[in-house]
C-alpha cells in the first residue's frame, strides 16, 4: 500500500493539539451525526461505534457525543451533507477532501480558497479520485512478524510497520469486522477509519516543495467543514 505518509503522522500530531483546544470536536461531532443516520445504537451500528471511539480518544465530553447522536432526531438541526472535493497541490500531488456541511455554498469557496492561496487548485470530479482506493485503515500498537500474521488472520488485506505500530488495510466493508477481530486477538487498536489510500505515491524530495504541500494540507484541514484530507504525496525529506 502507498497510503501511509508523513502527512498521516503530522495530521495525528496536529489532531492531538487541536483536541486540547477543542477545535477537533466540531469535526468529530459531524462524523458522529452522519454515522448515527444508520442507527443510534453503537452496538448495532459499527460506523457509529468507530466514530464514538474516535471522539473518546480525543477526550470529547460524553455530553458532546450524545448531542451529536441526538441530531439525527432533531427536526430543527441543520441537515449535514457529505461532499468530497478533489484538488491538485504543489509538486503535482493529488488531494482528496472529505467534508460534512450544512451549507455547501459556504464550504466549496472555503476549500477552493485554501487550495488556491497555497499553491493548489480545485480539480474536476474524478480526475484525482482514480489515483486512490477507498480502504479501511487501522492503527495497531504492535510490531513484528507475529503481529503481522495476527492481523492478516483477522481478515486484513495487508499491513505495514511504521514507528513501532502496524498500519493495517482492509476492504472498506470489512473495517468493523477486522477491527473487532484484531481486538479479539489481544491487540490494542489505536485508531480505525475509512480513508482514501493512494495507489501510487508522488515522491516529494525537495524541502521547499514539501513545505508547500504540508502548508496546503494544513490549510485545508483547518477548515471546520473538513472532516478528513488525504494525499498521494510521499514526502521523503525532513521538514522542520
Amino acid at each position: 500500500m502507498s497510503g501511509h505518509s508523513k502527512w498521516s503522522t503530522i495530521k495525528r500530531e496536529k489532531g492531538a493539539k487541536d483536541a486540547k483546544r477543542g477545535a477537533v470536536f466540531t469535526k468529530i461531532g459531524n462524523q458522529i451525526a452522519i454515522a448515527a443516520r444508520g442507527g443510534t445504537d453503537p452496538a448495532m451500528n459499527s460506523a457509529l461505534a468507530i466514530a464514538i471511539e474516535k471522539a473518546k480518544q480525543a477526550n470529547m465530553p460524553n455530553a458532546n457525543i450524545q448531542r451529536a447522536i441526538d441530531r439525527v432526531n432533531d427536526k430543527n438541526a441543520a441537515v449535514l451533507e457529505e461532499i468530497t472535493y478533489e484538488g491538485m497541490g504543489p509538486g503535482g500531488v493529488g488531494i482528496i477532501i472529505e467534508t460534512a456541511t450544512d451549507n455547501k455554498n459556504r464550504t466549496f469557496p472555503e476549500v477552493r480558497t485554501a487550495l488556491t492561496k497555497n499553491g493548489g487548485r480545485i480539480a474536476d470530479a474524478g480526475s484525482v479520485a482514480f489515483q486512490f482506493d477507498r480502504k479501511g485503515v487501522i492503527r495497531v500498537a504492535a510490531s513484528g512478524e507475529e503481529a503481522f500474521l495476527g492481523v492478516l488472520d483477522a481478515g486484513a488485506e495487508d499491513a505495514e510497520e511504521s514507528e513501532d505500530e502496524l498500519i493495517v488495510y482492509t476492504d472498506q466493508k470489512d473495517l468493523a469486522k477486522v477491527r473487532e477481530g484484531i481486538i479479539a486477538a489481544g491487540y490494542d487498536v489505536k485508531d480505525a477509519e475509512l480513508q482514501y489510500v493512494s495507489k501510487h505515491s508522488v515522491e516529494i524530495s525537495d524541502e521547499e516543495t514539501a513545505r508547500k504541500v504540508l502548508k496546503v494540507m494544513d490549510a485545508i484541514d483547518d477548515l471546520d467543514d473538513v472532516v478528513n484530507v488525504h494525499t498521494n504525496a510521499d514526502i521523503t525529506v525532513d521538514v522542520e
